[in-house]
């Protein structure tokens, strides 16, 4: 939990404030006395980074896919297959 000071709040307030939207909770003292602690309203979600698939595949076959049926007329011959 990090820690700022009345004259932080008032001085500062933009660096605490991105402490609090970051997720942290702040506590807040007064002549060295803890009197008040600041908490997010909800907690922020990370953003997920998905990998480049189409990246990874010009990786694998740099020559573009291999030979054969697509996957679609693969999918349709095992549906009929039931």
């Amino acid at each position: 939990m990090k820690s700022a000071t009345v004259a932080d709040l008032r001085n500062n307030f933009s660096r605490v404030s991105r402490w609090i939207e970051d997720g942290e909770a702040v506590r807040i003292t007064r002549r060295g006395r803890t009197f008040a602690t600041l908490n997010p309203s909800r907690r922020k979600t990370k953003q997920i980074e998905w990998p480049d698939l189409g990246a990874r595949l010009d990786r694998m076959f740099p020559g573009g896919p291999p030979p054969g049926k697509p996957a679609s007329e693969i999918v349709s011959e095992s549906r009929g297959e039931y």
